[in-house]
């Protein structure tokens, strides 16, 4: 719901926090306490609707969202594959948002990570501006687990919802990259600083994409006195806190159900030369597609004229586009 708020001004007066839908009690604390930090909590739902719409824009289910709460309908309220992807990407990007705001100055409570000092063993100072990631992570922590924790954190949903929030906050720290600047006469590399960035969020959204299709099914298990998640099939290996984990079906998504958040794929286009999921025997789960010609206006023939400019021609061609029934 934060994300759809991009209309609304800067969160930045505590009443605003009292009239954020979605919230638990203790989120609405914690917004309170922290109101120079939630407006980054906010650019990090976009980043994972938009992350979530991108990765999925080719399946049956392509990520949509509603103007109810919760803004991804009943989807997400089963313990699905799809709310498990829903649950890591939103826990990574308020994660990311948090620290690019810490990178780039704009909190007060954090900076640059100077704790990445002095030099390394493979020859480079390291030095410069090192996101914060234990800061965006330890927010995010705070921030997005409080709502299973606060639930109690033993029952099948909490501990599923928690594994698979972890899992995203990882996708980042494991991915972190080392980038540097060359110093020395004429460009030579003489010696070189440098410092860790975080992936782009792009390729947070591959690795999750890829974890969703390994999700392991998974049912609760007791070891001593601990409850835990466990593969439903014994044969499995346990999965570890990177991968995502599931514990109910998911729908077909192929027929029009609002009531539970479901849009089915009436009107979607699909590909009808594929014969994965977006090919139109998949998309349209069987029911058949039209096909319509349409006219699309290309630029061609492009001329680069001294200087400085480009010069093209309009072409015009006739594609087919393919829509489900």
């Amino acid at each position: 719901y934060l994300a759809k708020l991009s209309s609304v001004g800067s969160i930045s007066e505590e009443e605003t926090c009292e009239k954020l839908k979605g919230l638990i009690q203790r989120q609405v604390q914690m917004c309170k306490r922290n109101l120079e930090v939630m407006d980054s909590v906010r650019r990090g739902a976009q980043l994972a609707i938009e992350e979530c719409q991108y990765q999925f824009r080719n399946r049956r289910w392509n990520c949509s969202t509603l103007d109810t709460l919760p803004v991804f309908g009943k989807v997400v309220t089963q313990g699905t594959r799809e709310a498990a992807f829903v649950y890591a990407i939103s826990s990574a990007g308020v994660a990311f948002a948090v620290t690019r705001a810490c990178s780039s100055g704009e909190l007060d409570k954090c900076g640059c990570d100077r704790t990445v000092q002095g030099g390394s063993p493979q020859g480079f100072q390291w030095s410069g501006c090192s996101d914060n990631i234990a800061y965006g992570v330890a927010f995010s922590q705070s921030f997005v687990d409080i709502r299973e924790r606060s639930k109690g954190a033993s029952s099948n949903r909490a501990l599923m919802n928690l594994h698979n929030n972890e899992a995203g906050r990882k996708a980042i720290l494991n991915n972190m990259r080392v980038e540097c600047k060359c110093h020395g006469v004429s460009g030579s590399c003489e010696f070189k600083t440098c410092w860790k960035a975080m992936p782009p969020f792009r390729k947070v959204g591959n690795v999750l994409k890829e974890k969703f299709d390994g999700a392991t099914e998974v049912e609760q298990s007791e070891i001593g006195s601990t409850k835990v998640l466990v593969p439903k099939n014994s044969q499995f290996k346990p999965p570890t806190d990177e991968d995502l984990v599931y514990l109910d079906s998911s729908p077909d998504f192929c027929d029009h159900d609002l009531k539970n958040g479901v849009l089915g794929t009436s009107g979607r286009q699909c590909n009808k030369t594929s014969k994965a999921i977006d090919g139109c025997e998949l998309m349209c789960c069987g029911r058949g597609f039209h096909t319509d010609e349409v006219e699309v206006v290309e630029r061609c023939s492009c001329k680069f004229h001294w200087c400085c400019s480009v010069k093209c021609k309009p072409c015009h061609r006739v594609v087919e586009i393919h829509t489900c029934r």
